[in-house]
């Protein structure tokens, strides 16, 4: 075994309320922040924590704790941002595990390369991202994803990914399945585009762009585009606790689809590329079921969009979980359809 040089400090006893956008204010029995993966590697050449669960943290975007965390709460922060290849249409950029997905953005925006323009103020970490194939505006991760770099936490060697191997699908990905605890994800390469053809048909980009007279968009045009309409529709997590999408837009088959549109001729429905599966938004569900701008103590639906849970104070984890199967109950006696959750409950 490696002589282990210094392994990072481990807290004991950390309150969470720093490091999760719903703002639930828990305690981690041990935490590290990594900087460098050496570090996580030496960490565990020492032993000491081999006796409790290793608990990955990014920007706690995605994340809805109900208790006290028993484990090591590992906070990431592997930055840096490079080029790796290029050619005449394209350039390969890889970023760190803990840069935030944002900052990402507006890197490759203010250098001119087109592809995730569209994902702008998505909250969370780069190395959070493919895990769950993040999305917006029409486009997905997988859509300019090339590889990604994991560390394999039983043989401590690190593997890459490539897309096929990480098995996208609607918010999902290997590692929420086969691969769920299995890796820690360091780097992720993405394939953008040195030629811009922004995407505008998907939600109200169009009519923003419209309204302000731009005719011919480039990529900052259709970021800053998106970027008004999540912070006119979404609560900002430093003022309202709150994760984002709580629920998935549940898909249909063709047959439950047309049964489903036939009891509801208004829902808005979208095809699934790739499948005859039908998408139905799960915010209208949820809107048309009465529960838009709910609460009950500190736990409610946000007033603007159906889609978003908060915390509007001192709200429990369990509150909020409670509030959701709530929700799902609803919905399902309502419309015949099971709501899943996006959000990771712990």
């Amino acid at each position: 075994m490696p002589l282990v040089k210094s392994a990072p400090r481990v807290l004991e006893n950390v309150s969470m309320l720093p490091y999760n956008t719903f703002g639930i204010d828990v305690s981690a029995r041990y935490f590290v922040e990594i900087n460098h993966l050496q570090e996580y590697i030496e960490l565990v050449q020492t032993g000491n924590y081999a006796h409790v669960k290793h608990l990955f943290l990014g920007g706690g975007s995605n994340l809805l704790l109900t208790k006290d965390i028993e484990a090591l709460v590992v906070k990431i922060q592997m930055d840096g941002i490079e080029v790796v290849d290029e050619d005449a249409d394209h350039i390969w950029v890889k970023a760190g595990a803990g840069v935030v997905w944002h900052d990402f953005v507006c890197y490759a925006v203010d250098h001119h390369w087109a592809g995730i323009e569209n994902m702008s103020l998505i909250p969370g970490t780069v190395g959070a991202a493919p895990m769950q194939n993040i999305g917006a505006y029409g486009v997905e991760i997988k859509d300019t994803f090339d590889h990604l770099d994991a560390l394999n936490l039983t043989t401590m060697q690190l593997e890459r990914f490539d897309t096929a191997r990480c098995a996208f699908g609607y918010r999902e990905s290997y590692f929420k399945h086969e691969g769920k605890g299995q890796y820690l994800i360091t780097a992720v390469c993405f394939r953008l585009n040195k030629q811009v053809e922004p995407q505008t048909s998907y939600g109200a980009i169009q009519s923003v762009l419209a309204e302000k007279g731009i005719v011919n968009p480039g990529i900052n045009d259709v970021a800053n585009a998106v970027i008004e309409i999540r912070q006119s529709k979404l609560p900002d997590p430093k003022e309202i606790g709150n994760s984002g999408s709580f629920f998935k837009n549940p898909t249909l088959s063709a047959e439950a689809a047309a049964e489903l549109i036939k009891g509801y001729p208004n829902i808005p429905h979208y095809p699934v590329e790739g499948s005859s599966m039908i998408k139905f938004p799960a915010g209208w569900l949820i809107e048309q079921a009465g529960w838009k701008g709910y609460r009950s103590g500190d736990a409610g639906v946000h007033a603007k969009q159906a889609l978003v849970l908060v915390n509007y104070g001192h709200a429990k984890g369990n509150e909020i979980q409670m509030l959701s199967e709530q929700i799902k109950k609803s919905i399902l006696e309502k419309f015949g359809v099971v709501l899943e959750t996006e959000v990771n409950i712990l």
